[in-house]
């Protein structure tokens, strides 16, 4: 009897089995993206740490991997931000309150917080990458003293395309940090900076050793913005990325997210350009 009850608590909490997740808030931010605020069945707290990612799932549909883009500060529910890029996430988007999903995670490794205890924090980030990097914003804020500077680079294509605009508005109007936003393409009532994120890079005062590079973007994007912070002299190892892989079950069983005998699902998909750089084939191509 006592086995039984062993492998039914197992059964529980299993990372194969979804949990039922709740949506409780929902609205479009573009018109590609849609925000979820969502609540796990019972007493369950997801716990997910900046930087990592759930695999959501609508039965009869799939599942597919999501960044959480909350913060571990935000208690009893969690944050999504879903764009519409295929038939799941279609499918998530026609969803709104009351509606139920299917949960599993969180999964990977996240920011190395602890490590960048004390340290200045530059964060860029391009189009949806602001969505993994909202939940590391959001954790900075909440533990504001036990950070340096903080200076957040921000580039999407066109104004329309700017995701958290209210937030990225109080993100500005904070004296404790450097907010700056570029477009690709601007239109009649944007005012602010136009050309590509990495015309910011340049300007930005940093103590290099002092400093930690936290980038999300485009695979394209990082090379680019990668060679401006080397040249800022910000250390390999200080220089953080998020890779964006083909992850299909988050627990390092499929092969999918495979590099160099890496699983992007397990040991990523947050890595330090030292670890990067030693990658080989596709994945150093799009992010050396």
């Amino acid at each position: 009897m006592l086995e039984r009850e062993i492998l039914l608590e197992k059964m529980k909490t299993s990372p194969y089995k979804p949990m039922h997740g709740k949506i409780i808030h929902a609205e479009m931010l573009t018109e590609k993206e849609k925000f979820f605020r969502i609540q796990l069945e019972g007493t369950i707290n997801l716990s997910a740490q900046p930087g990592q990612f759930v695999m959501v799932s609508i039965f009869g549909y799939g599942e597919a991997p999501i960044s959480v883009c909350s913060s571990p500060s935000d208690k009893g529910y969690f944050e999504l931000t879903v764009r519409n890029a295929g038939i799941l996430t279609n499918k998530l988007q026609r969803l709104g309150k009351g509606d139920m999903v299917g949960i599993r995670g969180p999964f990977g490794n996240g920011f190395p917080i602890d490590n960048m205890f004390g340290y200045d924090v530059m964060i860029v980030a391009g189009g949806l990458g602001i969505v993994p990097l909202r939940s590391l914003i959001r954790y900075i804020m909440f533990h504001r003293n036990d950070f340096g500077n903080v200076q957040i680079l921000l580039g999407c294509k066109t104004p329309k395309e700017l995701l958290f605009e209210e937030e990225t508005k109080d993100w500005m109007r904070r004296a404790e940090i450097k907010f700056n936003c570029t477009v690709d393409k601007g239109d009649p009532d944007w005012k602010g900076n136009v050309g590509l994120i990495t015309t910011l890079i340049p300007n930005v005062d940093i103590n290099p050793m002092r400093t930690y590079g936290v980038v999300v973007g485009p695979p394209i994007m990082y090379k680019f913005v990668i060679v401006k912070l080397l040249e800022k002299k910000i250390p390999e190892h200080q220089i953080i990325v998020s890779l964006e892989r083909r992850m299909k079950c988050g627990l390092g069983k499929c092969g999918h997210c495979q590099i160099e005998g890496a699983y992007v699902c397990q040991s990523g998909p947050v890595f330090n350009y030292a670890q990067l750089k030693n990658f080989k084939g596709e994945c150093h191509e799009k992010a050396a």
